[in-house]
């Protein structure tokens, strides 16, 4: 009765019953063929007559009718309010991807998309399976030695005649482009004709220090193997210049392997700017909340987040305590299965939602003050 009064009331409407037997105060039945109420009003969750029937009571309803034409007025309003809402949002272009009306589930996910005509597709990105995997060539896939990382850094400082790089620094030019540590962290130069000349003497003496040779990490070759199988498009990124990255993918006999690689010539930044994660699953044409991310530092993991994709982070060069930001840390990529990687791009992190964090309202305390002491005033 609450519910029916409540709702035709809001409508502006005078509820009415018929055929009903009210109570007086004297607790006596009387026949009520119309009983009107003239005014009701709802302070907080109570509901109060006016004063034209002050001690009134009523029994309980039996006209199902009205309940449900209560219930019908108000699903009209709240369709009324939902379309004024999209077309709102139709003519100002404001698209923020979920559908913020209560009660529809589930809201729009992101990895359909309607232009599809076959919904077998449509269907088969919905699923956890359909996912990208992009790879970092060293360390994850190959054997990396890092201290050859700043052997180079450190000939070329004296070769040039630079003050040498402390060992904080050197730890900074970790995934880095050459030119991007140059000109940003090194400071030896601004002129790009110059940046350009360092940046490749550097790498020219890097591959003297490795001298060619390169050999799968344990396992690498297994999961890759497993991925293809599976038919999942993978890509290769690195700040090696393209040449030298194909000669090694060539020396190991992985041709063909990857949809996408991505070198340094394809991108502006290295890590930790999500650059050229974001670049390869474009390539991919994958959206980042479906795309893994394997790499095997702080900074990758920092990149890939920034991308809103998930990361494995694999103990290559750095502890496994380390590497706990990333979703997953292993010691090696055979540890992982298919499963493994469809239960991760399964996780619905930022996949249903808008991507913003949450506010959590603080709750503040009452402080009771203590009430005042009396003192009696023949005390004094």
């Amino acid at each position: 009765m609450v519910e029916s009064i409540a709702t035709t009331s809001i409508l502006g409407l005078r509820p009415v019953y018929g055929n009903h037997c009210c109570k007086n105060v004297s607790n006596k039945r009387k026949p009520a063929d119309l009983c009107r109420l003239t005014f009701t009003k709802f302070p907080g969750k109570e509901v109060s007559l006016s004063a034209a029937f002050p001690r009134l009571r009523l029994d309980r309803p039996r006209m199902s009718w009205l309940k449900a034409q209560a219930m019908e007025l108000t699903k009209e309003v709240y369709s009324y309010r939902g379309r004024e809402q999209i077309h709102q949002e139709f003519m100002y272009g404001i698209g923020t991807g979920l559908d913020q009306r209560p009660g529809l589930w589930p809201p729009e996910n992101k990895a359909d998309s309607p232009t599809l005509g076959n919904p077998l597709l449509r269907q088969e990105r919905l699923g956890c399976g359909w996912l990208g995997a992009i790879f970092e060539w060293e360390g994850v896939l190959i054997e990396d030695n890092p201290d050859l990382e700043k052997q180079a850094w450190l000939a070329l400082s004296q070769e040039e005649g630079k003050s040498l790089p402390p060992a904080f620094i050197l730890r900074r030019l970790e995934g880095m482009k050459n030119e991007q540590a140059i000109s940003e962290v090194l400071c030896w130069s601004r002129d790009p004709i110059q940046v350009k000349r360092l940046a490749s003497r550097k790498e020219d003496i890097y591959q003297s220090l490795q001298g060619g040779v390169y050999q799968f990490r344990p396992g690498s070759q297994e999961f890759v193997n497993v991925l293809i199988q599976y038919k999942i498009p993978m890509a290769l990124v690195s700040t090696r210049p393209r040449k030298n990255l194909e000669t090694a993918i060539r020396a190991i006999g992985i041709e063909g392997v990857f949809t996408v690689i991505v070198a340094a010539e394809d991108v502006y930044r290295g890590k930790p700017d999500p650059e050229m994660f974001v670049y390869a699953a474009q390539l991919l044409q994958f959206i980042p909340e479906r795309v893994i991310v394997f790499g095997n530092s702080n900074q990758t993991v920092e990149a890939a987040h920034d991308a809103r994709m998930k990361c494995v982070a694999a103990a290559s060069k750095h502890p496994v305590y380390e590497l706990g930001a990333a979703d997953l840390v292993v010691r090696r990529l055979d540890e992982l299965s298919v499963v493994d990687i469809k239960n991760l791009a399964a996780v619905e992190s930022d996949e249903f939602k808008s991507g913003e964090p949450e506010l959590e309202m603080e709750v503040e305390k009452e402080y009771h003050r203590p009430p005042p002491v009396g003192v009696d005033d023949s005390f004094w």
